[in-house]
């Protein structure tokens, strides 16, 4: 279902104070945006703001970025969390330009509920096909760590095959992540479908640098 746009979409956006305007010019400084050396963790595709905002409460001594390519959607996670946290910036951006915005500073990717790209034309537009591993590579700091979850098994299955081709050793691996003893922030989408009783695949995967 699409969103409609909030009427104050453009107040929102304009005066969030932890909304980075133009990221081009940290590429390379994200440490001093934060006034630390604390990790960098980035979500691709942040759509409400749920699962980055509570990582971000959860976890002080980690930083994290969010980036959200559609305007409406961030304007809706701004107004759900107006409060600024130190170690949480936003960014309205395309996850192709991510080599334009960081160099070698991202320590991990979160990967939640991507679109699937089903269709077979479709496959290297999704999060983990080979050209976005290749744009991970140049954004990583040192070991790469991404963790995907999604409902959708085809894309799940994608992924084990275009991590493990591009080298990744997979941590963990799970079919259903609400049974299990992981330590989990949840996603406005996984709450639904939790409610449901539709299962989320997990996995994490590494690879040295």
């Amino acid at each position: 279902m699409r969103l409609r746009n909030l009427k104050d979409k453009e107040i929102l956006i304009n005066e969030c104070d932890y909304l980075i305007k133009e990221p081009n010019n940290l590429k390379g400084k994200w440490a001093i945006e934060f006034a630390n050396k604390n990790p960098i963790h980035l979500e691709i595709g942040m759509g409400k703001g749920d699962f980055i905002y509570n990582m971000a409460l959860k976890f002080p001594h980690i930083n994290f970025i969010g980036i959200e390519k559609y305007s409406g959607v961030l304007a809706r996670a701004i107004k759900k969390y107006p409060q600024k946290l130190p170690n949480l910036r936003i960014i309205n951006m395309d996850s192709l330009a991510l080599a334009q915005v960081f160099s070698k500073e991202i320590t991990q990717i979160y990967l939640n509920f991507s679109d699937p790209w089903p269709k077979k034309r479709q496959a290297k537009r999704r999060l983990t096909s080979e050209i976005f591993l290749a744009i991970y590579e140049e954004i990583f700091k040192d070991e790469r760590i991404i963790a995907l979850k999604t409902d959708n098994l085809g894309l799940f299955a994608s992924s084990l095959v275009s991590l493990s081709n591009y080298g990744y050793k997979f941590v963990d691996v799970n079919l259903d992540l609400a049974n299990s003893d992981i330590d989990n922030v949840v996603t406005e989408y996984e709450k639904k479908f939790q409610e449901q009783g539709i299962k989320i695949n997990y996995l994490v995967a590494k690879k040295n640098s």
